[in-house]
């Protein structure tokens, strides 16, 4: 009981960290295509510079939910996918280090080194996020010893890729909606415009991945035993197409909770197929990794859910406020820090 408690909290925690963090990720994807001056780019920075760090401990607090509570799938995953998950550390690296290292010299060559790293650094997480969850969802080629036989090469296959990008473009438009929140006259209405193109985009290709999924992964089989479970898949169906209605009424706070409500069913989406596997293995189905056989022990999963009812409530609270306190919409100088 307790494995499968942390295992769903496990995906409620990446979840969350998708909806929080995809915002600014995206954000800072588009900054290269709607940002067309020096006030516009500040204002992708500030839109996002109150919260990246804040959003980041959700990733923090899966990985060591991971460590923690299925320490045999963190130590398969993490080596398994080592230069994934290496590419994506040092990317959510330099990519904090933008925030505050560009406005430090007052020279148009570092302020646009500084915005290629920004851009390029909110993309790449998205991307590998995308295809590292779209191979967990496959299965990898895990042998008897719990080792992927995969390079990094062998994660970029048609369905990884398909999720990467589906990732980014779910980001985006994740962001576009934020943008359109925080900004006001030309790039408010630039983001408001590029949300409508993304959604379009989003739909083709959530159709796409879920055609794919259905024909070459085992996910589904939870929801055939219990069509019940259907209700997830319902829910971002109507999460997608709520963001879409608001967005056309210019409710962006509406669309964007529409879209975060997408996010966190198409997380949580893929984790309940998954169950009871953490880690499939394509070579033999003995050999995954499941909430069984990669857990810790009852006491370790006790002492830890005790510290997570005390802790992670604080952690919402914290980002509760820090949204009402720091989301008024940039209208001028006098609002930008960053």
């Amino acid at each position: 009981m307790l494995e499968t408690i942390w295992f769903l909290l496990w995906g409620v925690l990446w979840a969350v960290y998708f909806v929080l963090d995809g915002f600014d990720l995206g954000a800072g994807t588009l900054m290269p295509f709607l940002a067309k001056d020096e006030f516009d780019k500040r204002s992708v920075y500030n839109a996002g510079g109150p919260f990246w760090d804040g959003n980041e401990v959700w990733l923090l607090s899966a990985g060591g939910v991971t460590f923690a509570a299925f320490p045999l799938a963190y130590a398969t995953m993490f080596s398994g996918l080592y230069s994934a998950l290496m590419l994506l550390l040092f990317a959510l690296i330099v990519r904090g280090v933008s925030f505050e290292f560009r406005g430090k010299v007052e020279s148009q060559t570092w302020r646009s080194v500084w915005d290629g790293c920004h851009s390029v650094c909110s993309f790449l997480p998205a991307l590998l996020l995308g295809v590292a969850f779209a191979n967990l969802f496959h299965g990898l080629p895990l042998d008897e010893q719990h080792v992927n036989q995969w390079g990094l090469i062998d994660l970029l296959n048609p369905y990884g890729l398909l999720g990467g990008v589906f990732f980014v473009c779910m980001f985006a438009l994740h962001g576009a909606l934020w943008l359109a929140i925080r900004t006001t006259g030309g790039l408010r209405d630039r983001a408001a415009a590029a949300a409508g193109k993304l959604w379009l985009a989003v739909l083709v290709l959530v159709l796409a991945f879920l055609a794919y999924t259905w024909g070459h992964t085992q996910l589904f089989g939870n929801y055939l035993k219990n069509p019940h479970l259907f209700l997830i898949l319902i829910a971002a169906v109507a999460g997608l197409l709520a963001s879409r209605y608001f967005l056309a009424g210019r409710s962006f706070w509406k669309a964007w909770a529409g879209s975060a409500a997408f996010i966190a069913c198409v997380a949580l989406f893929g984790v309940v197929g998954l169950y009871p596997a953490i880690l499939i293995s394509t070579l033999n189905p003995a050999w995954s990794l499941t909430v069984s056989n990669a857990s810790s022990t009852p006491l370790t999963l006790k002492i830890m859910l005790g510290v997570a009812l005390v802790f992670v409530p604080l952690v919402i609270i914290y980002q509760a406020w820090a949204i009402k306190t720091f989301s008024h919409p940039i209208e001028h100088e006098g609002d930008l820090e960053y």
